[in-house]
């Protein structure tokens, strides 16, 4: 048995624009409804849904069949737990609240094998070598692993470019809501001092040829964004979706006031 490729590392490092869909309703039935939907890969959300090893594990299993790629972000950068992670299957992480290149050169060791890196071995109990029966695991999964970390503070933004030359680290990705509250910006996401942070990010990004990253809800500021040298872009979530097209739903038979005149803050 083969190792499964990562084709959205491949994708990322050829340049190929990467369209993505946030899920996090946390449930295996949702998650593969929208496997099919067209999007290269879906976030797998642990740190604001309600996910953990177990209910990424069911999910990984429901999307396996179909063409898009799925990404996890855990709650929090600890090393255990991107160990749970890997085993149950992901090959690509996106990690939150990375302010430091230490930090990040930290999830490059947590996503690696010793001698160059920290992650435990232990493939026999682990879904990822497929119970040992993927020839030779422990020397091939280094190789398709994908690190991808957040900058969503002023601090990361002062160090993104030592962030970005990490090796290891495959792409930077900006979180609006939480830079913008960073900056003093709360709730104000798309203002242009944030606005124009994020563009001279995804700059900073491309120059140290690594890939640049971000969540908009707006289409027309993700098409800029993708203008801009964005490489992998996510366009919605899915609780917004939901939300909005059952508010439409309801107000098209006269109800949903209250819902409807409730509009989100952030991307979010």
């Amino acid at each position: 048995m083969q190792i499964p490729p990562n084709h959205c590392r491949d994708a990322l490092a050829a340049g190929q624009p990467q369209i993505c869909l946030w899920v996090g309703l946390a449930d295996a039935n949702a998650a593969e409804a929208l496997a099919g939907t067209g999007f290269d890969w879906l976030l797998l959300d642990g740190e604001h849904a309600p996910n953990d090893p177990r209910s990424v594990l069911a999910q990984l299993r429901a999307v396996a069949p179909y063409p898009v790629h799925p990404v996890v972000r855990p709650v929090q950068a600890d090393v255990a737990l991107i160990k749970q992670y890997l085993d149950v299957g992901a090959q690509t992480l996106l990690v939150p609240m990375i302010d430091t290149p230490e930090q990040a050169a930290a999830m490059v060791a947590a996503m690696r094998y010793a001698p160059l890196g920290v992650r435990g071995m232990g493939a026999a109990l682990a879904r990822a070598s497929r119970w040992n029966q993927v020839d030779d695991y422990v020397n091939q999964a280094d190789a398709q692993m994908c690190l991808l970390v957040q900058a969503e503070t002023a601090l990361a933004m002062k160090n993104l470019a030592r962030i970005a030359a990490v090796p290891g680290v495959d792409g930077v990705f900006f979180g609006p809501a939480d830079l913008s509250a960073s900056m003093g910006y709360r709730g104000q996401s798309n203002h242009p001092v944030v606005h124009q942070a994020m563009l001279d990010g995804i700059a900073t990004v491309r120059a140290a040829g690594k890939a640049p990253g971000i969540l908009s809800g707006d289409a027309a500021l993700a098409q800029q964004y993708l203008d801009a040298g964005a490489l992998f872009v996510a366009v919605g979530v899915d609780t917004s979706l939901l939300v909005r097209a059952a508010t439409a739903l309801s107000r098209s038979f006269g109800r949903g006031a209250q819902a409807a005149a409730a509009k989100p803050a952030g991307p979010y």
